[in-house]
């Protein structure tokens, strides 16, 4: 066999972004309407499935999808899962027992197993994405980690489960889904990192000799055709769907797709007419995403964000709470979500437009990590959103009132987390105003 370094890359390589339709796309709230169908997707899976994740716990309902996993790999399915090196660090000894004696192949994206790692290049961005592929017919994109809704890694368990949404997809998306996922285990197990990737290739043919090695046992479809979607039409074909939706798959990753998220909100922001609700759990948006904000707001359309009440980073909350006097004095609504912890990233812009994903408005999802959301445009989905919308706008307690802080204290408080933003990005690589 002829060892091909192009075809190698396009296993690292993730699609570029774009709609298509004929797909059917369901709108799943919390782990609890999530793990049931991704289980009952990994059972059916006939040939591999590969799942990314920031988080992967060893709690019962993680153990349950992990279960399912070793069930699948049992009966000679491949199964390929990449975790977060820094995401999963506490839970990292207990995924590995998980797994061993298994055939499941598992990866750590950036590992953090030595105290020298922290001092790498790179290791500020994360891959932050939730993903599971099965025979690229059908996945599964969100924001929720594989953990129990009810736990949190930090603050224990809770009676009430943290706001989180996915979607499930059948049909063509799904193979664009596939790729990205395959792509970030590959670039873990070959070189832990995309400049390393590159490097090695042009250094030296033994790389390309052993990672093709690696593709041969992976036993998955061919990576130039899973790259480009052919084949894949042809199976999803079998899957009974309803009305042809169109929907995207986005991702931001650090070569080629670093602004895709943001300026796929930023451009919907600015179509607006009617209304923008935005879920999301960290918020501390640039410029650019500010302005259009305000500016939809003065122009008529109702703008509504709802944010986290109860705080689990207290950072977070203090950048996001800077933003409060200015984004309200323009119009922009703002709610705080305090029945459970908020790790929602979803937003619904008028009556067709809606997105689910991982990526928060924040400087590490916006600039620094690996992130991937599914954008739908279809009237029924948007619905169905507005309706999970305005039950949480029910729960949740508008902030009115007059200004937090006034004078020498506002400006204060906004530049001395503007600065710390700049400071962080500036260490992780990022240059530029933000």
């Amino acid at each position: 066999m002829k060892f091909d370094p192009a075809r190698l890359l396009s296993w690292t390589t993730v699609p570029a972004s774009s709609f298509v339709g004929g797909n059917q796309v369901e709108l799943l709230q919390g782990g609890d309407e999530l793990f049931p169908q991704m289980e009952a997707a990994i059972d059916a899976a006939q040939r591999e499935i590969w799942l990314a994740t920031y988080i992967f716990h060893d709690d019962p309902a993680a153990t349950r999808v992990a279960e399912a996993l070793k069930r699948a790999a049992a009966r000679g399915v491949a199964v390929q899962v990449v975790v977060d090196g820094f995401g999963s660090i506490a839970s990292m000894p207990a995924v590995r027992r998980l797994f061993a004696g298994s055939e499941v192949k598992l990866e750590v994206f950036r590992p953090l197993d030595r105290w020298y790692a922290w001092l790498q290049p790179g290791q500020l961005r994360r891959m932050h994405q939730k993903l599971c592929a099965c025979d690229e017919v059908v996945a599964f994109v969100g924001g929720i980690n594989l953990i129990d809704d009810r736990h949190d890694m930090n603050h224990g368990w809770g009676d009430a489960p943290r706001l989180d949404f996915a979607v499930a997809v059948r049909g063509p998306l799904a193979a664009s889904v596939h790729a990205t996922a395959r792509a970030m285990w590959v670039r873990s197990h070959l070189w832990h990192g995309w400049r390393d990737e590159v490097r090695s290739l042009a250094r030296s043919p033994r790389p390309v000799k052993q990672a093709m090695e690696l593709v041969r046992d992976l036993r998955g479809a061919p990576p130039a055709e899973a790259a480009a979607g052919r084949g894949a039409g042809d199976r999803a074909a079998s899957v009974a769907l309803p009305e042809p939706v169109r929907a995207a798959f986005l991702v931001r990753d650090n070569v080629r797709q670093r602004r895709t998220i943001e300026r796929s909100y930023i451009e919907a922001i600015g179509r607006a007419h009617t209304r923008i609700d935005l879920a999301v759990s960290y918020f501390y948006p640039g410029r650019r995403f500010r302005r259009a904000l305000r500016a939809a707001a003065r122009r008529g359309v109702r703008v509504r964000l709802l944010l986290q009440g109860k705080v689990d980073y207290r950072i977070a909350a203090l950048a996001a709470r800077a933003l409060y006097d200015d984004l309200r004095s323009h119009g922009v609504c703002i709610y705080e979500y305090t029945p459970a912890y908020l790790h929602a990233k979803v937003a619904l812009i008028d009556d067709e437009w809606a997105t689910v994903g991982s990526s928060n408005i924040d400087p590490l999802s916006l600039l620094l990590n690996l992130e991937a959301n599914v954008v739908v445009q279809d009237p029924d989905f948007a619905q169905a959103l507005a309706q999970r919308f305005d039950a949480v706008f029910a729960q949740s307690a508008e902030v009115t009132g007059a200004p937090q802080r006034t004078g020498w204290r506002r400006w204060l408080h906004r530049g001395l987390v503007a600065w710390l933003a700049n400071i962080y990005l500036r260490v992780a690589g990022v240059t530029g105003r933000y």
